[in-house]
């Protein structure tokens, strides 16, 4: 879904700024992801008290997530200058793509599972599980 709606914003209203058409993007996926991630993967840790707190804490996870995943494109386009007329336009293309959607990515998405699992829906025990010890 990111890439579908980072794409049509990029080549239909945002053809100059495709970091701002990236943050959007995230942003759209970021509330599809809050509601499947609430109802879906952590349905066992929904208790109604914590819904403020996991709003609250989701909304921060993934502010800082998109960020994550936006910075190799920003980084891509703007320091390392892989943008057209610099380069030609397929590699741009390309240089977005790896530093976007795979490298952006693949680390906003390291960070939000660490964070989620810490922070926003943390398992309901705070004391160490025993393990059976042989005898």
């Amino acid at each position: 879904m990111t890439l579908a709606v980072n794409y049509l914003l990029k080549y239909l209203l945002l053809g100059d700024h495709p970091t701002t058409a990236f943050l959007i993007a995230n942003c759209v996926a970021t509330v599809v992801s809050y509601v499947l991630t609430r109802q879906v993967t952590f349905t066992d840790r929904n208790s109604a008290f914590r819904k403020r707190i996991q709003i609250i804490g989701f909304t921060l996870v993934s502010a800082v997530g998109i960020v994550i995943n936006s910075a190799p494109l920003y980084a891509s386009r703007w320091i390392f200058g892989f943008h057209y007329p610099q380069v030609t336009f397929l590699e741009q293309e390309i240089a977005d793509f790896i530093s976007g959607p795979i490298i952006g990515t693949l680390l906003a998405m390291a960070f939000r599972w660490w964070a989620l699992h810490k922070f926003v829906f943390p398992s309901g025990s705070s004391e160490p599980q025993k393990v059976d010890q042989l005898a």
